[in-house]
């Protein structure tokens, strides 16, 4: 990994969690409460005219060895 490019998304998230602080606090108790084999995240993005997009993923073993793998790397 490029240490430089990494600074740069450390600077990149601290600007996304000023200009959004609820949202670290969501994904800190998801983590912790809500990150297990067969749990199912659902995901709606609303554009501005309108239009809406929604998926939902069942969560595998495999996922949440990832999640422990980017909690390891970036917290």
């Amino acid at each position: 990994m490029n240490p430089m490019k990494l600074l740069q998304l450390k600077g990149a998230w601290d600007t996304f969690v000023k200009n959004h602080p609820k949202f670290p606090l969501f994904l800190k108790a998801v983590g912790e409460n809500g990150a297990c084999e067969g749990c199912v995240y659902e995901f709606t993005v609303t554009t501005p005219e309108g239009k809406t997009f929604q998926s939902n993923l069942k969560l595998t073993s495999e996922d949440i060895a990832l999640i422990g793998q980017l909690k390891d790397t970036f917290m």
